[in-house]
């Protein structure tokens, strides 16, 4: 492995970040604008979300879901269009974040749970399901602020990363959506998990801004790998690249919108040696 190499900088705070089209896809919350960039650097801004945009995710038919995070939507993008594709508002606690869309279109999407910036007391809430056609209902419950979520090639698992749980924590995927057999996937005293990808051993690399690092970690809790940022936050990452071996970080020096203002965000990389699967 090799240290991280900067190929995007300028950014507000970049989240959501998905290998999509030979393209990493993310969100830019606070410039309000769903973004891709090449291997090369380039960028492209693809569309605006006034609410601010947050997880991502294709339906079978390629049709981009984009989490609106302040409005507690998940909207789809028709052409140079938004629509709503569903209203989360009735499950959600606070503003919406994180999403994985599954094989058939069925989107799961988590929300803070409380409004930190206002200094509320942290409380659990839930992981919301969007099917196909854009119903909602209540996947899981008392969850301490779900974010980053993966499901495993064989589409039978989920795993999401609690933050304020300090856990990953696993569920079985069964008809129409249900989770069931919840358990701990993995978790450390001192883990602070944001965003996750899985790659094909089973491992999944998690973002943990607290400490300023991205770690490796198997079933059980063992850590594999650790890069250390110094003096950044690792917010979310993703494995992409032609060959899935390419590790996408977004780092930021800090979180909230009193950040917005210094662009201190970027996209960074590194080369791994076991490649990406499953979803997103």
């Amino acid at each position: 492995m090799t240290e991280l190499t900067t190929l995007l900088t300028g950014l507000t705070f970049a989240e959501g970040p998905r290998w999509h089209n030979r393209k990493l896809w993310f969100s830019d919350f606070y410039a309000h604008e769903v973004i891709t960039v090449d291997e090369e650097g380039k960028r492209t801004t693809i569309v605006r979300v006034p609410e601010q945009p947050s997880g991502l995710g294709w339906t079978p038919d390629n049709k981009l879901l984009i989490v609106s995070m302040r409005d507690q939507k998940l909207l789809r993008l028709e052409g140079d269009r938004l629509v709503e594709h569903a209203d989360l508002s009735k499950f959600a606690n606070y503003w919406c974040n994180d999403c994985v869309v599954d094989s058939e279109g069925g989107a799961y999407v988590g929300n803070f749970g409380f409004n930190r910036h206002a200094n509320e007391q942290p409380r659990s809430t839930t992981l919301i399901y969007v099917s196909p056609s854009g119903q909602t209902s209540v996947a899981a419950d008392d969850l301490w602020f779900p974010n980053g979520t993966v499901i495993t090639p064989d589409n039978k698992t989920l795993i999401i990363a609690e933050t304020r749980g300090k856990r990953l924590t696993a569920f079985d995927i069964g008809q129409n959506g249900k989770l069931s057999g919840r358990r701990v996937f993995a978790e450390t005293k001192t883990m602070y998990p944001d965003g996750i990808c899985l790659d094909k051993e089973g491992g999944v690399w998690v973002a943990d801004p607290q400490n300023k690092e991205v770690i490796r970690v198997k079933e059980g809790g063992e850590v594999t790998n650790r890069i250390p940022l110094i003096d950044r936050g690792a917010y979310a990452c993703m494995l992409g690249g032609d060959d899935r071996r390419t590790l996408f970080v977004c780092t930021n020096t800090g979180s909230g919108p009193e950040i917005a203002a210094n662009r201190s965000g970027r996209i960074e990389t590194m080369r791994v040696d076991v490649p990406g699967e499953g979803l997103p």
